[in-house]
């Protein structure tokens, strides 16, 4: 058996319980703390084959210096795929969402609002970022190679603005120009944010089938290369000390710090994975394909729409061991009160 197989209802269930222990514990999950707390009264020697099951299919992982297990990435991918999307938030975190937002008239201030709120409630880093003013469509955009690992990006708009970008990228310009040529034939004219939603989406529905021109694009996309101009975008971060607390690392900790400063890297992070088109709150489980330094978090986010128009975006940046079901809702809730508060203020 392999991630993504079906596992069995006894194995869901079981698989179930040992991500929400360790995500309330933090400590690894043995077969006799499940057989104390499992509703059909199975033994543990019942458990201890299943759970046997679940890490020969890559669901579980055991540390060395435990008997227990701990979820593996493809365990929380699962467990988010389960989750019904029916849970509300308790009255008390309602009322601290409409106390901290209560009185706002625009998006800058929601959003300001919004990354302490997420930070507040999740106890992880809150993340929002307002877009405003006009949105420039695509002229064409042109990539450069200019030596080992360096790639220059030029995006050029109909309103006449230029950006240009180094990237780290090791591609030859033959496929520099193949990209460049599929992207202006394809999106000029497109707002930069349509753009970058379109090419997420293909790309991710294409992942299994790359052919080199996708790969190249999909390069080109992730490093940055399409990132609208940065006046139009403000971003919001509150809540760093929540990833500092519990990392021991000191090297990592200071990259993650150092990656939580640039603050241009977190708007092409949510550029990345959240899709104007999407309705539902997206996680990501796994951020290191967009930033090493994030390896090992979590992105729970969403668009933030007027009108059914994008006008920021919110997310809570956090460990593997995040409350997933409390966190969705709490993005989910703050997304459709964005709506409802400047839908009423006429933004």
């Amino acid at each position: 058996m392999q991630p993504g197989t079906p596992i069995g209802e006894r194995g869901r269930e079981i698989l179930t319980a040992i991500v929400e222990t360790f995500i309330a514990t933090g400590e690894p999950v043995g077969s006799r703390t499940l057989a104390r707390s499992n509703r059909e009264g199975l033994s543990s020697a019942t458990i201890r084959n299943v759970m046997a099951d679940l890490a020969d299919a890559g669901f579980l992982e055991q540390p060395h210096t435990s008997a227990g297990r701990v979820p593996s990435t493809e365990a929380y991918r699962y467990y988010v795929e389960q989750l019904t999307g029916q849970a509300r938030l308790s009255e008390q975190d309602q009322n601290i969402i409409q106390g901290s937002l209560q009185g706002v008239t625009d998006v800058q201030e929601f959003m300001e609002r919004t990354s302490h709120v997420l930070s507040l409630i999740s106890r992880n880093v809150g993340v929002a970022v307002a877009i405003q003013g006009p949105k420039n469509a695509l002229e064409h955009v042109y990539f450069s190679r200019l030596g080992d690992q360096k790639v220059l990006a030029v995006v050029v708009t109909k309103s006449g603005l230029v950006r240009d970008r180094v990237l780290r990228l090791d591609l030859p310009q033959s496929d520099l120009d193949a990209a460049a040529r599929f992207i202006n034939e394809n999106f000029r004219g497109w707002t930069m944010e349509a753009l970058r939603a379109e090419l997420s989406r293909r790309l991710e529905q294409e992942r299994s089938e790359y052919d080199r021109l996708m790969a190249s694009v999909a390069q080109l996309y992730r490093q940055g290369a399409l990132v609208a101009d940065d006046a139009t975008q403000t971003i919001f971060v509150d809540g760093a000390a929540n990833l500092v607390s519990g990392e021991q690392d000191r090297e990592r900790l200071q990259e993650l710090l150092k990656t939580l400063e640039e603050k241009q890297k977190l708007v092409e992070l949510l550029g990345a994975y959240l899709d104007a088109k999407q309705e539902a709150v997206r996680v990501v489980i796994g951020l290191d394909e967009a930033m090493p330094s994030m390896r090992n978090l979590v992105l729970i986010g969403a668009p933030a729409r007027v009108g059914g128009e994008v006008r920021g975006s919110l997310a809570v940046i956090g460990p593997t061991r995040i409350d997933y079901e409390h966190t969705m809702t709490a993005v989910s809730y703050i997304a459709r009160l964005f709506d409802k508060i400047l839908n009423e203020n006429g933004e």
